[in-house]
């Protein structure tokens, strides 16, 4: 069977992808490989309507939204392979063989790599955080701690004084010029040069952590950078064009349109800037651009 579309990914961006065009009586194939980048977080925080609620949650009030819509069809698997062909795409999958769709919308997440520290990974999304506005008032009133492993600790730096007392630790190697400087110390931000060699607390909580001169410095949260990579081939096998950001690359997008006519892409992966609600409503503009892509392909035919 071909499919009018196929969205690959099942979390904020694809799901909203999904409900744009199952309500256009179009018929959507999703496929999720069931590895949504916030698996690792308790709770989501600033998404409206959604307020401290599981992740997981989230998605499967979604997963039961879209179910009373009788043309779509949820594939539990990866897509493996996707190429352009004569009408539309097709996608080799690991489980169900091979799917065809007239367009292809790309709501793929990233993978994040974290700076190689004991205790680090393990704390990942519970007190080992990235974004200020999704976790900062959770942690607000302790001691919060920022691992400065590239300037992007800086807009951090900007934020979390208000959430408590906030202690930059700086990586050897990275710098502020002279404007961030200012407004660091302006915030109350103390700088600590001293290098981050482990973390330390009971399980995934965060009491402290142990510097390279064998002090420890109490910290409750500590942020830190990571760096990301889209967390699938299909972009790089499609030939998209994509974006330089500081955290990584990112497939180019316009109102939900990649370099491909066709394809389509929201979330992380399409954006510099990454949070539930953006990625809901770049998937909600990918959908309605693949939709106007479908009219206009029937007008043709």
């Amino acid at each position: 069977m071909k499919f009018d579309a196929i969205v690959v990914g099942g979390s904020f961006a694809g799901l909203s992808a999904a409900m744009q065009l199952v309500r256009a009586r179009k018929h959507v194939l999703m496929v999720d490989a069931g590895r949504p980048r916030n698996r690792f977080a308790a709770t989501a925080h600033g998404f409206l309507g959604q307020d401290n609620r599981r992740p997981a949650d989230i998605r499967a009030d979604a997963l039961a939204q879209l179910g009373r819509y009788p043309t779509l069809t949820l594939w539990e698997d990866e897509a493996l392979m996707a190429e352009r062909r004569i009408g539309g795409f097709h996608l080799e999958l690991a489980e169900h063989g091979t799917a065809e769709s007239t367009v292809l919308i790309l709501a793929l997440g990233v993978e994040d790599t974290l700076p190689a520290i004991p205790g680090l990974a393990e704390r990942w999304g519970r007190s080992v955080l990235h974004c200020p506005y999704c976790h900062g008032f959770e942690i607000g009133g302790g001691p919060i701690g920022i691992l400065a492993s590239s300037p992007l600790a800086a807009h951090q730096g900007g934020l979390l004084p208000d959430c408590g007392k906030t202690t930059m630790f700086v990586e050897p190697g990275v710098t502020f010029d002279e404007e961030l400087s200012a407004m660091l110390s302006a915030r109350g931000v103390s700088m600590e040069t001293e290098r981050v060699v482990e973390l330390l607390g009971e399980g995934q909580g965060l009491q402290g952590v142990r510097l390279a001169d064998g002090r420890m410095v109490e910290v409750h949260a500590l942020f830190a950078q990571s760096q990301v990579a889209i967390a699938s081939p299909l972009a790089s096998q499609l030939g998209l064009e994509l974006e330089e950001s500081p955290q990584g690359f990112h497939i180019r997008a316009e109102m939900g349109r990649t370099s491909m006519p066709g394809v389509f892409a929201a979330g992380d992966a399409a954006s510099p800037m990454h949070n539930a609600t953006l990625a809901s409503v770049a998937g909600v503009m990918a959908g309605v651009s693949a939709h106007r892509a479908l009219i206009e392909a029937s007008l043709w035919e």
